[in-house]
């Protein structure tokens, strides 16, 4: 059921327990959790916090964990499935669920005493009503009923006795019709209801809310607030009206403390913290890389030039003549550039990429500064964080991953961030150089419904691409890419399955869909039941193990026979 007081229908109620944080392995996770975890500790509430990358995982935590807790909380993961079905709990379990995955599964909803939701209501969750998803079968034992008359009237002439059975007949086939009826109308409801998977109000937002109605809300809470949203737009998961809406609200927010802070003497110490809004370049983590090499790995840059051609270069360096910005400055690190040249870098940058067809190269966002000399921006925190929880870097176990992105969120932590954030820079150009190849050897193509793509066993990264996130990312750039660069009209309005190498010692692949590339897309995913209709119409063996319905695992050789059951479905 949907918590409408979540002060007092979920924090009142953990507040003198023990909790299991079970925490998902995306950036809005984190950032809810670090919220959770800071109230925690205001309340001295004992938790133990553990990490969980899909189903089975979510699984073997609950079975290690249910004898010691009562109380769990889930953050985004368990909304969009049967929980109990999937996890068959003891009658005392109460889970309480902070998930942006829609839509919520239906039985989620009406449970009463084990699930509750901590879901915005203010979503369009668009949930069916009760009595056109579940009745009650009392109707069943009244037919029973009739069977016993008819026995009991065995005395009686058989004339009468045969209007009795006519009668008592027509009324249990009319029972049986209707009955066939409305489930006929209940499978129509629940496949419009669940046919599309998206994303609901950020985590963070949701749990930030919560600390702000306890009047605990800190800077830092609201900074991995604003994290939280970011991520949601860094990874194309959110409508830009619905980012915008939520800027808006944040923002408030933001105006309220640094208002709060201005009598405070402490407002130019150190080691303070101040969160700005910014209307920003949409630029990869330029302040801490050179201009050129963040106008080259950024996918709304890259795309616009097409940088993947000859023809791409010559016109980025037409931009960079446009916009007088000598070569030197533009190649060495931001912070060494001129500080004439950066003092209105923005506003010339705006100026000459109007110029280009770049006109919405700026974006609203926020910046914070740690003390003087630290500066980041929202989106350069999900990029870091995005890069040390999926690291490829050395053989280190996922809770070392899920603990170092974690940590950088801190900024007591400021060293585990740069070292992400140049983990994200490589993987950045890994990106690029992936997208470049697939578009210059023609490795995507049009499969009647949709576009495939599939990256080989030795490409360069291709261990990179494994990851869930990473390959969401590609996925997203190769598709603006492809839909810049193709002159077929009808393949700019297709959406695009990526599949890559996953775990080669058992011969399977990552396969990974998005809906087709449109600035007034809604954002809504329709691969997650496709995908699984495929899977059983063909017997492939497959794992619908992550999160997101729109991501599975496939056995490589039956690639092929998926692929063209995925084709006959959607034609």
């Amino acid at each position: 059921m949907f918590v409408t007081d979540i002060k007092k229908e979920f924090y009142d109620v953990v507040v003198n327990q023990r909790v299991a944080l079970l925490v998902a392995s995306d950036i809005d996770a984190l950032c809810a959790c670090k919220i959770l975890q800071a109230l925690f500790q205001c309340d001295q509430v004992q938790y133990t916090l553990v990490p969980v990358s899909g189903w089975q995982d979510l699984g073997t935590a609950f079975m290690e964990h249910k004898e010691q807790f009562r109380y769990f909380v889930l953050i985004n993961c368990g909304a969009n499935v049967d929980l109990l079905e999937t996890l068959q709990p003891d009658e005392d379990s109460v889970f309480f669920i902070c998930d942006t995955h829609r839509p919520v599964d239906v039985v989620n909803v009406y449970n009463d005493t084990q699930v509750k939701l901590m879901i915005k209501q203010d979503d369009d969750l668009d949930v069916p009503s009760y009595d056109d998803i579940f009745r009650d079968d009392e109707e069943e034992e009244e037919g029973g009923g009739d069977s016993g008359n008819e026995s009991e009237a065995g005395s009686e002439p058989s004339g009468k006795r045969r209007r009795f059975d006519e009668g008592a007949v027509e009324r249990r086939i009319e029972r049986q019709r209707a009955k066939r009826e409305w489930e006929a109308r209940r499978r129509e409801i629940l496949f419009d209801y669940e046919q599309y998977e998206y994303h609901g109000t950020s985590a963070a937002m949701v749990i930030f809310e919560l600390a702000w109605v306890l009047t605990k809300d800190t800077k830092d809470m609201l900074w991995w607030a604003v994290i939280g949203l970011t991520d949601q737009w860094v990874h194309d998961k959110i409508t830009h009206m619905k980012y915008v809406t939520d800027i808006a609200t944040l923002q408030r927010h933001v105006s309220r403390h640094n208002h709060r802070n201005e009598d405070e003497e402490n407002s130019l110490s150190i080691d303070c913290m101040r969160i700005s809004f910014e209307y920003d370049l949409r630029l990869t983590l330029y302040q801490h890389w050179s201009l050129y090499e963040s106008i080259c790995n950024s996918c709304y840059t890259s795309c616009n030039f097409k940088l993947w051609s000859m023809h791409g270069q010559k016109k980025l360096q037409e931009f960079l003549a446009d916009m007088g910005l000598p070569l030197k400055q533009v190649r060495q690190k931001f912070n060494s550039m001129d500080m004439s040249i950066k003092e209105n870098l923005r506003e010339v940058i705006e100026e000459s990429s109007n110029k280009y067809g770049m006109k919405d190269i700026r974006i609203q966002t926020f910046g914070v500064h740690f003390g003087f000399k630290n500066r980041f921006l929202a989106s350069d925190m999900v990029h870091a964080a995005a890069a040390l929880l999926e690291s490829t870097e050395r053989e280190e176990g996922a809770g070392d991953s899920f603990i170092k992105a974690l940590d950088c969120l801190s900024r007591s932590n400021l060293e585990g961030l740069h070292l992400g954030i140049e983990q994200a820079k490589r993987k950045l150009m890994a990106v690029q150089q992936t997208v470049a190849s697939c578009i210059c050897t023609n490795l995507i193509l049009s499969q009647g419904p949709f576009l495939y793509c599939y990256l080989m066993e030795g490409t360069p990264d291709v261990k990179l691409f494994s990851k869930p996130m990473a390959l969401t990312l590609l996925c997203k750039y190769l598709l603006r890419a492809f839909v810049r660069s193709t002159r077929n009209k009808r393949c700019k309005l297709l959406p695009l399955i990526i599949a890559a190498p996953m775990k080669a010692e058992q011969g399977t692949v990552i396969v990974l869909g998005i809906p087709p590339e449109s600035e007034t897309s809604d954002k809504k995913n329709f691969f997650g039941r496709a995908f699984e209709k495929a899977a059983e119409s063909t017997s492939s063996r497959t794992l619908h193990d992550h999160f997101d319905t729109s991501i599975i695992e496939l056995k490589m050789e039956d690639r092929s026979k998926f692929l063209d059951a995925l084709v006959t479905l959607l034609s």
